[in-house]
């Protein structure tokens, strides 16, 4: 019996999930056993970002793929979170990537673009074929994406966008980066444009446009399979048809960052699944004290509690996944999922390690790789207590932001 045959025994997920969310399963535990697994642990130890890999994500539909249309695959909220599941159970680096491209910069066009925008850039993305990355954090704002700097001063036909962003994943090797921009007149201090406020917008802009400079951030100890980047933006122009039409204010971005966080929820799962077979595995193959560790009241009671945790988490992913089928799912049970799936991931891959003894900290297993990954994933796109505070507001009325 297998270890991953041993998880499905005490926890039949499989029977509470559709025909094509567990062929869009397979394909994806596939894919992370054929193209990610065998190179991950080289690739994280170099800083390699593999770009090769991108087209067959395409080639597999995994880019967009909850998207209708423009060659995307059209799948539904749990397929795509079982996908994000079996990729970050290989590193979180390339769930990362599928998130980016697709709920983030593509969920954005499809969302907020004209049709010549999607029709530009939608199939191109959906094979793997342009890369596009999600730039709205900035060095000073960090959780708070409201005290956002970087402005866009329209100038004849054209927009000159000027500003700073950083932890901008993808940056330096993406086609086209989503600039979320505060839309000023004709100087900074001027009236803004848009009624009511200094209106955010979003810009799309190619990454070889003069003025455009992304640089990668040195010296990461976590995601270091994948880019992230500084970015300045420095007196960049683009068209006024580079804006797109429908996206007004924060709550644009807000809502492309609720379907990547979405996918979080699954993919930290996703994570914590890997080392929890890594110390089942182990548990039953290391024997101290004349037999195996697995067969030990404390290592039974450490494997209990993770595969616990584990069936809990998958359990509110897939009810989360229900809802946003229905287009029932809010802001607040997102964040519920977001704090509980890292948190409670990261509780598991820290139990394994015990487990797994003074090996555990070498690559022959993929512990330390992940517990290091979720360190990132837990502050980007909301922190802990960032969801904590969206919950409070949510439970009280009242805003502690």
């Amino acid at each position: 019996m297998t270890v991953a045959s041993r998880i499905d025994e005490v926890f039949d997920l499989d029977a509470l999930l559709e025909a094509d969310e567990l062929a869009w399963r397979k394909r994806a535990r596939a894919f992370t056993r054929e193209r990610i697994l065998p190179v991950i642990d080289d690739d994280w130890e170099h800083a390699y970002f593999r770009a090769e890999v991108v087209p067959a994500l395409g080639e597999a539909g995994f880019l967009g793929m909850m998207i209708e249309g423009y060659g995307c695959a059209g799948a539904g909220p749990v397929s795509y979170g079982l996908v994000a599941h079996e990729l970050e159970a290989g590193d979180s680096g390339w769930r990362t990537l599928v998130s980016v491209q697709g709920s983030l910069v593509m969920g954005a066009i499809a969302r907020y673009g004209s049709d010549d925008q999607k029709e530009d850039l939608l199939p191109g993305m959906a094979a793997g074929e342009i890369l596009g990355c999600f730039a709205l954090t900035e060095p000073q704002g960090g959780s708070d994406p409201g005290s956002m700097l970087t402005i866009a001063r329209r100038d004849g036909d054209e927009w000159v966008l000027e500003g700073r962003k950083r932890w901008i994943g993808l940056a330096s090797v993406a086609d086209v980066a989503l600039v979320w921009a505060r839309v000023v007149g004709e100087d900074e201090s001027a009236e803004p444009v848009e009624a009511g406020g200094r209106a955010v917008r979003g810009f799309l802009v190619p990454t070889e446009t003069e003025g455009f400079e992304a640089t990668p951030i040195a010296g990461k100890l976590s995601m270091r399979a994948s880019v992230q980047c500084d970015v300045v933006l420095d007196h960049v122009r683009v068209p006024d048809a580079a804006m797109l039409p429908d996206a007004i204010g924060m709550a644009a971005p807000f809502t492309c960052l609720n379907d990547a966080r979405y996918g979080i929820v699954w993919g930290a799962m996703g994570a914590a699944r890997a080392c929890l077979d890594a110390a089942i595995e182990r548990s039953v193959s290391r024997e101290v004290f004349g037999g195996p560790i697995g067969a030990k009241q404390l290592t039974q009671a450490k494997l209990a509690d993770m595969l616990v945790e584990f069936e809990k988490g998958m359990l509110l992913a897939l009810h989360l996944g229900r809802l946003k089928a229905r287009g029932a799912l809010t802001p607040a049970q997102v964040s519920v999922g977001k704090l509980n799936a890292v948190r409670e991931a990261l509780g598991i891959v820290h139990t394994a390690r015990t487990i797994l003894g003074g090996d555990g900290i070498t690559a022959a297993y993929p512990v330390m790789r992940h517990a290091a990954n979720l360190e990132s994933v837990r502050t980007y796109e909301g922190t802990d207590e960032m969801h904590q505070l969206v919950l409070g507001r949510a439970l009280t009325g009242l805003s502690a932001f």
